[in-house]
């Protein structure tokens, strides 16, 4: 077995904040465990598949969908707490818009053929969470691309059209018919389902057990 043949397949929306949180968990565990043997991938999962395409304004929105203000605003205290206890960079009032994610996925999945696909995760997690961007503009997408080495100029051009668009819906579906309800999910090996932000110790006694089967084959 070599390094980094161990699967692990992340399902994530970048506008869930338990999604940022469990990244930086998992980020945390890896590079403390530098020798481990996982290859991480990314795939798309929308919160919000009916969102417009052109988004909406956020706090509205969250009051919809919680049934008053007040009830969003707990709700967002709460993940303002969970993210502060875990040291991440979050200011969960600050975005005023609640973006359609399929570009930003499209981006995603474009980051991955480069070898880039970490960064971008990380590049807008932030840029939502922390700078309050709309991650549904396009200058906000191309942006991050640029930013995190892609070519700027070339995402903005495929944004402008629907490639890889009916590739990231397909994909989104069928993790959907396999049983992902939530995000984030992580799929260790194609075998193991771990569901929600796992704590540091977690991911670390996982890499600690695969790294010893490891070393007795």
């Amino acid at each position: 077995m070599t390094p980094a043949a161990i699967s692990l397949d992340v399902f994530s929306d970048p506008v869930c904040p338990w999604c940022y949180i469990g990244k930086a968990f998992l980020d945390r565990a890896l590079e403390s465990r530098p020798t481990h043997p996982f290859r991480v991938e990314w795939h798309p999962f929308q919160l919000n598949p009916e969102m417009p395409s052109q988004g909406a304004d956020r706090a509205e929105w969250l009051e919809a969908k919680f049934g008053d203000r007040y009830k969003a605003a707990e709700i967002a205290a709460r993940l303002q707490a969970a993210a502060d206890d875990a040291g991440v960079q979050m200011d969960i009032g600050r975005a005023r818009r609640m973006p359609n994610t399929l570009d930003a996925h499209r981006l995603i999945h474009w980051a991955g053929l480069e070898g880039a696909q970490n960064k971008v995760v990380d590049a807008l997690f932030r840029a939502y969470f922390r700078d309050g961007l709309d991650i549904g503009d396009k200058a906000v997408l191309t942006a991050v691309a640029d930013d995190c080495g892609m070519d700027g100029i070339a995402i903005g051009r495929l944004l402008d059209t629907d490639a890889d668009g009916d590739d990231i819906a397909a994909r989104d579906a069928d993790a959907r018919s396999k049983g992902v309800t939530a995000v984030p999910t992580f799929l260790v090996d194609r075998q193991f389902v771990l569901a929600g932000a796992q704590p540091v110790a977690t991911w670390q006694q996982i890499i600690d057990e695969i790294l010893e089967q490891l070393e007795t084959q």
